[in-house]
């Protein structure tokens, strides 16, 4: 519905809307401007008020007369590039609540909305998750506007497009999409488009989640990613200069990566901010530790459970103390307790962290061994997993190998060979039916195979 040029009418229907008596960050000014009556709805907390100071101030000293026509009073009396033109209500109403700042003036039949919005934020320090040894050291933040300027920063050709979007039927959450029109895949970007556009999401509570299950659908039993997270402004602007799509989100640090290979996900800064040598070793030792945590404790169970397959020179891996309680529950027991670990070091008050390393190297230590719980070689496979999952930037992925280990165990534990073969081919399956938009398939370049892909990846070709 369209305003009227009323703005008693106006005032009456946008006063119910806001509740500007009830709500004290939202703002109401009433004026004079050249002689006719004009209204400001605003919202405290995000608006610039030295800007909105000097633009009153030139719309203040107008004479009564010179507001006589809409079209002259915009283009000649408005001092301000960030305002536009907007007769819808609910396009208005939007407006205010996202921030913006809004002028009606009587007889006009289009209100003004005013770019003014200051969302406060924190430092763009580097992300704690993110860490590189040499490079850039800054991250994105909370604030979409801030973030696409970085991006923007980083890229200077008008080749890349940044597009606004707005979704949630309750939050409007702004979102953007940034690519470059020359490189990404068209395909993707218009199904992205559609997926936004026809979602029926009351609001993005969870951010990247949420948005992940928009485009993608709910991902209720496949545990391996389908899109690459990073708070570094870097690495997001790599991805596009590659043809990728970036997606930030309103309130969030993280932008969105897609598509995504398990092998894109995997990468890390570091293996770009060294020589092609050196990195190429960081991404080969990263890929590596990947395959070992996933095998190396269901590997050791079997070898447990054949111990006349084993080899003469491996025959130091088998147990020979005694065993109060099975291998098994050893490892699952310890895999639950690592995670509880990680949980609780989430929840301790940094001036606790001190104590709290303390007793959680007692609990994992050697007196987890003397008192009989643990063997001391499956402490230290444990301990070994543990560490090594954090060679991995992503958790989702590290969460991913955590889940089909623990499922390559159990059947190892029940069924021997026969459990520990059917994990591996669970794994395969789930990684070769793991769908993403464009670049051949998730497996990407083993799967289809493409060498060009594989030198490129391995060794950082162009």
């Amino acid at each position: 519905m369209n305003i009227s040029t009323d703005i008693e009418a106006n005032k009456l229907h946008f006063d119910a809307v806001f509740c500007t008596e009830r709500n004290f960050d939202l703002k109401k000014r009433e004026m004079l401007i050249a002689g006719k009556k004009s209204v400001l709805y605003m919202i405290d907390g995000f608006l610039r008020s030295d800007v909105l100071e000097r633009i009153l101030e030139k719309l203040t000293e107008l004479k009564e007369g010179e507001a006589d026509f809409e079209k002259a009073f915009f283009e000649k009396n408005i001092p301000f590039a960030g305002v536009e033109e907007e007769n819808d209500d609910t396009a208005i109403i939007t407006a205010v609540l996202s921030g913006r700042t809004v002028l009606m003036v009587d007889g006009f039949a289009n209100a003004f909305v005013f770019e003014l919005r200051n969302y406060p934020q924190r430092d763009n320090a580097e992300p704690d998750r993110d860490k590189v040894l040499r490079g850039s050291r800054d991250g994105f933040t909370e604030t979409m506007l801030f973030n696409a300027a970085l991006i923007r920063r980083r890229i200077r050709v008008p080749d890349l497009s940044i597009e606004y979007r707005s979704i949630g039927t309750a939050s409007k959450t702004d979102i953007a999409l940034c690519y470059l029109a020359s490189k990404v895949d068209k395909t993707m970007l218009d199904d992205v488009r559609t997926k936004i556009k026809n979602s029926k999401i009351e609001a993005l509570t969870m951010s990247q989640e949420d948005m992940a299950n928009v485009i993608n659908g709910k991902q209720r039993w496949n545990p391996f990613p389908k899109y690459k997270f990073t708070e570094r402004p870097d690495v997001a602007v790599a991805q596009i200069m590659q043809g990728d799509l970036i997606v930030l989100v309103d309130n969030t640090p993280t932008a969105m990566i897609m598509p995504a290979t398990v092998f894109d996900i995997a990468e890390d800064a570091n293996d770009y901010y060294f020589p092609p040598l050196t990195g190429a070793y960081l991404r080969i030792t990263r890929i590596l530790t990947m395959l070992v945590t996933l095998f190396v404790t269901p590997v050791w169970l079997l070898a447990l459970e054949y111990p006349e397959k084993v080899p003469e020179v491996f025959k130091f891996v088998l147990v020979s103390e005694e065993q109060n309680i099975p291998i098994i529950w050893q490892l699952l027991i310890l895999e639950f307790v690592i995670d509880g670990l990680k949980l609780s070091s989430l929840n301790t008050p940094g001036m606790l962290s001190s104590t709290f390393s303390i007793i959680a190297g007692i609990i994992v230590s050697d007196f987890a061994v003397k008192s009989g719980w643990f063997n001391s070689e499956t402490m230290l496979y444990m301990a070994f997993v543990a560490m090594a999952n954090y060679s991995q930037p992503g958790y989702e992925l590290g969460y991913a190998i955590k889940f089909m280990r623990m499922f390559m165990l159990i059947g190892t534990a029940l069924f021997g060979i026969w459990g520990f073969l059917s994990g591996i081919v669970l794994t395969l399956f789930l990684l070769l039916t793991t769908k993403i938009h464009g670049k051949g398939g998730y497996f990407s370049p083993f799967i289809p195979f493409s060498p060009k892909g594989i030198a490129r990846l391995i060794f950082r070709l162009k």
